[in-house]
């Protein structure tokens, strides 16, 4: 097999536009877009002449039988490497080897000569995952992950190879032309030449696929008929459920793993002033200094102090917190919906009469200084780029492994697994999952979807109240479907008055996000452990102290260098809301 001539990124931008705003998207799937990040003049042309020539090689390659119609199989076998999440979730099948690997091997690989292989990824630890094969020179033929910086710091790794959008059109025509109707070109080129392809992410901006579920039985036996609304309400009602003798840390707790952990959007002041927005508004390099961190940490610090949360919070893993949930040990637990949820499972199991309710999108406190803003998806799901070591045959054994995947028959197949196993026909012709199938055809994580996430984020039938009833275990003592939809409406109101926060991109690299990024998050979880346990007295003194020390360690360098981005005009802006 011929190797395909490789480019490194020496300096990059990523010709970003930032799908915000106008909410269409929450509930047809169509995106609409706002502004577009400033990029210098030559990357801004290239890319929009590789689209253009993109979009003309592809209606050229639709009339020559492009895609599967033209497939052969390869004279030699090729082997095709694909990451896959280890999230370490208990009552799922071994990520690499099981009915649905075998199945894509047998539909897919065995057809065409490729040999498929799936490589675990720890999902906790991405960055480590990969760094590890690239030093074993093994990295996957695909690498794949939701966040610009990480895919940014691969190119500017020598992780990635460029290629050819023509070429990818060709061989995978009906991905190509979604990523077009979606607006999506733009975000492939970085520096003016093509780095990624991206899966498509249905109801974006409305994030209703994680919810946190709270003991309703237990507030309605200390006075109360709704979820608490105001901060004054949620400290009366935990310190009545511990006088109660209910529950002696009902928030529960577990340790800080990384990015993402702590979000400060419901926070900040709206409508959020841009610069700062710009240069501390993302969760890449948690905020160390902000005000708005700052609040976020001292009510943590007060649920500590005052015994709410785990005092041993900080060597709590996930899972364990979960089986505290479980057994009657805390108030509350969040996590994606699916049409498995092993915790609520086991929660009405454990608590036959139990009663949970969801904690409700629109919650607004002003006296508390919060307000109902949350931290929206990207615009797309799954970045997908190639190995800078991948030959020829491997990348096409790629992007056809993209192209069946978004294949109907496939996906749904995918995502449904066997009928009358994993999912019954209702009857508006509609699938029904089978929430509680545990047979020879056990689906992966979210219905396998670590597997077809290389093409879509979640399942979708065109339908949102089915989607909603089938990404909701049906067959549990309570049903959620109705609250989640009125989860999501509320969504979607907030996000036409701009409480749906996307993070900035640049179309720049932030060298020094690349320097310090991995190591200001480890300060951040030992900072973040000192604020939340030291005595409340001394939180201002200790935040402002570590807050300067964290800027010391890098946090400066990398707000300098945004700001810098942000004033010559590479970076994002904030939609106009209205």
């Amino acid at each position: 097999m011929k190797k395909k001539t490789l480019q490194k990124a020496l300096a990059m931008a990523v010709a970003v536009v930032m799908s915000l705003g106008t909410l269409a998207g929450c509930g047809s799937g169509e995106t609409a877009t706002s502004e577009s990040a400033a990029a210098p003049a030559e990357s801004e042309a290239a890319a929009d002449a590789e689209s253009t020539d993109a979009a003309e090689t592809t209606e050229a390659a639709a009339s020559e039988s492009a895609g599967i119609d033209g497939w052969e199989p390869f004279a030699e076998n090729v082997t095709l490497t694909v990451p896959v999440y280890d999230r370490g979730v208990e009552g799922v099948p071994n990520v690499s080897d099981n009915y649905w690997t075998q199945w894509i091997q047998t539909e897919f690989g065995d057809k065409y000569n490729i040999t498929v292989e799936f490589e675990p990824i720890t999902r906790s630890d991405v960055m480590t995952s990969y760094a590890l094969l690239a030093a074993a020179d093994d990295l996957p033929t695909i690498l794949m992950e939701y966040d610009y910086p990480k895919l940014a710091q691969w190119a500017n790794d020598g992780y990635l190879t460029t290629f050819d959008m023509n070429e990818f059109a060709a061989v995978a025509p009906t991905y190509y032309n979604r990523m077009v109707e979606e607006g999506q070109i733009d975000y492939t080129v970085m520096n003016g030449e093509t780095y990624f392809a991206l899966a498509y992410r249905p109801y974006y901006n409305c994030g209703y696929t994680f919810q946190t579920f709270v003991r309703m039985d237990w507030l309605e036996e200390v006075g109360y008929d709704h979820v608490p609304l105001t901060r004054e309400e949620y400290v009366d009602a935990m310190t009545k459920i511990q006088e109660a003798g209910l529950c002696d840390h009902p928030k529960g707790g577990a340790m800080v793993t990384g990015v993402g952990s702590d979000q400060n959007y419901g926070f900040r002041t709206y409508p959020q002033d841009e610069l700062e927005w710009a240069t501390v508004g993302d969760v890449n390099i948690p905020a160390l200094g902000s005000e708005a961190n700052r609040k976020l940490l001292k009510k943590e610090n007060e649920d500590y102090n005052l015994g709410f949360t785990n005092p041993e919070y900080y060597i709590t893993d996930t899972e364990t917190d979960k089986a505290a949930f479980v057994n009657g040990n805390s108030y509350q637990f969040g996590g994606y919906i699916s049409a498995n949820m092993d915790f609520l499972t086991a929660f009405y199991e454990q608590n036959p009469d139990g009663k949970l309710a969801i904690v409700p999108a629109g919650i607004e406190d002003p006296d508390y200084g919060t307000v109902p803003a949350w931290r929206a998806d990207n615009p797309f799901g799954m970045i997908v780029g190639f190995s800078s070591s991948a030959t020829e045959d491997e990348l096409k054994a790629a992007w056809m492994y993209m192209e069946w995947m978004t294949q109907e028959d496939v996906l749904f197949t995918m995502q449904w697994g066997v009928e009358g196993e994993n999912y019954t026909v209702g009857e508006d012709g509609l699938p029904v999952s089978v929430s509680d199938y545990s047979g020879d055809y056990t689906q992966g994580y979210n219905n396998s979807k670590d597997y077809w996430c290389v093409t879509i984020e979640a399942r979708s039938t065109g339908d949102f109240e089915a989607d909603v009833r089938n990404n909701v275990p049906q067959d549990l003592p309570q049903n959620f479907t109705q609250d989640i939809i009125d989860f999501y409406n509320e969504r979607v109101e907030l996000s036409q008055k701009g409480y749906a926060v996307n993070d900035p991109f640049y179309s720049v690299v932030i060298d020094a996000e690349t320097e310090y990024s991995t190591s200001l998050v480890e300060l951040y979880k030992e900072y973040r452990d000192q604020l939340t346990m030291c005595a409340p007295e001394e939180f201002d003194a200790l935040y402002d102290q570590l807050s300067q020390q964290y800027l010391d360690a890098g946090f400066q360098e990398v707000i300098d260098e945004r700001t810098e981005a942000y004033n010559n005009g590479y970076s994002t802006k904030l939609p106009e809301i209205g």
